[in-house]
């Protein structure tokens, strides 16, 4: 760029901070609104996977799309060199009883890919504390996962070192900028100058952070619950209630997560469980609305369902080649908001 351009970026999750980022590496002049406490937006209140393989096999609306889904995967490794986080790169593992892991493995071969079979003695040493119930497992090594609080930190962090300035309140509009950015998850107040907003619908999950001895194994996923590493415990999730959008706790949900997560890790059972809540956006086909809006300077990344954190780099770099007239990528077409205009 000759010429610094001014943008706003409206949101400071996971999409709103990578899109800043890349925009301040690319020359942009950047400015991001968001009136939300820091830590506290949906980002932050999630389990930090990167995901391709289990979310393409276990989630029928991410099937179709797990080319780009490793893609922005694959995209993670620079990223976390730009900001100085660490990607946990064991893999995640799947338990279950015999049926589950027939359809974790046909998924998984579906894919192209091959898990790894693994005994009863394998995988206590992979997942210490898991229930002797479970006798076998399959591993894959392709997702991966990062701490979302943390990296949340180095992502604003390294924003505020390439000169992004960070205001505590919503944005009205363009706020100066000569293009705006919209990243807000379910925020609708830009509505006006961006109607696509209006195809969004609300995802409330659940997880919870429970307390106990630091676990040092991996992902594990069973029917019902993952539960992965957590400061000082473990993560437990998740719930997913479409069209709720309060933020409330509700017993009647974490009950029965809590249930799926002691027949992975009996020892759930006594500790110290603390429920978060997020909201998630949501679009019809389930992948984001990423590029240029129907209004001139107005672009969108939004919607990611939960895959925010995994989606975060492609979103990124689509949306700077955007502002820079650069090449948006083979997955531009496939995110481009325009796509639901006639349905």
């Amino acid at each position: 760029m000759n010429r610094k351009p001014r943008i706003t970026v409206a949101g400071a999750g996971a999409l709103g901070l990578t899109t800043a980022l890349a925009l301040a590496d690319a020359g942009a002049q950047v400015a991001v609104y968001d009136p939300s406490p820091e830590g506290t937006n949906a980002s932050a209140v999630a389990a930090g996977m990167l995901a391709p393989v289990f979310e393409a096999v276990l989630d029928a609306a991410a099937t179709p799309h797990f080319d780009l889904l490793l893609a922005a995967r694959d995209l993670w490794p620079a990223l976390e060199a730009r900001i100085g986080v660490t990607i946990d790169r064991a893999g995640a593992l799947a338990v279950g009883d015999p049926a589950f892991l027939g359809r974790v493995d046909a998924g998984i071969r579906r894919l192209g890919l091959h898990p790894t079979e693994l005994p009863r003695r394998a995988l206590e040493g992979l997942a210490p504390g898991l229930s002797p119930d479970w006798r076998e497992g399959l591993l894959t090594r392709e997702d991966w996962r990062i701490d979302a609080a943390a990296t949340l930190g180095a992502l604003r962090a390294a924003a505020e070192s390439a000169g992004v300035t960070f205001h505590a309140r919503a944005a009205d509009g363009f706020e100066g900028g000569e293009r705006l950015v919209i990243a807000t998850g379910m925020g609708r107040d830009l509505g006006v100058i961006a109607p696509s907003l209006a195809r969004l619908s609300p995802i409330k999950g659940h997880i919870l952070r429970v307390a106990g001895p630091a676990y040092g194994g991996g992902v594990v996923r069973g029917e019902g619950a993952y539960v992965t590493a957590d400061a000082g415990g473990l993560t437990l999730g998740a719930t997913m209630q479409a069209g709720v959008e309060d933020l409330a706790v509700e017993p009647e949900r974490v009950a029965p997560l809590m249930a799926a997560g002691t027949r992975l890790f009996p020892s759930l059972a006594v500790g110290r469980a603390t429920p978060q809540t997020g909201v998630r956006a949501a679009t019809p086909d389930g992948l984001p609305m990423v590029g240029r809006g129907r209004h001139h300077g107005v672009l969108l990344a939004v919607g990611a369902r939960r895959n925010g954190w995994l989606l975060a780099p492609l979103v990124a770099k689509i949306i700077a080649a955007c502002v820079t007239e650069g090449d948006v990528g083979p997955y531009a077409a496939r995110l481009d908001p325009g796509r639901f205009d006639n349905t």
